[in-house]
């Protein structure tokens, strides 16, 4: 994913999957788009998050800043 929308998110005290919601409700109403893929800093992990969107992959990446949400639409892989 080259391009997407980074989210602040203010409310650390609420499950991931709550907040990783609102990022993306977020990203479908600003963009008419529902994103395919989520990163997030490897430590707001912590086991198997519930309550994820469907058909959203949740990947970590320490160069997403803590209480950020990077989300966005993955790109497809040409076969050469």
């Amino acid at each position: 994913m080259n391009v997407g929308m980074l989210w602040l998110d203010g409310e650390p005290g609420k499950d991931l999957g709550t907040r990783i919601g609102r990022a993306v409700e977020h990203y479908r109403r600003k963009y008419g788009v529902t994103p395919t893929a989520c990163y997030v800093h490897p430590s707001m992990v912590s086991g198997d998050p519930s309550g994820l969107p469907e058909n959203l992959r949740l990947k970590t990446s320490d160069s997403v800043l803590r209480h950020h949400i990077w989300v966005g639409v993955e790109e497809r892989r040409q076969a050469a």
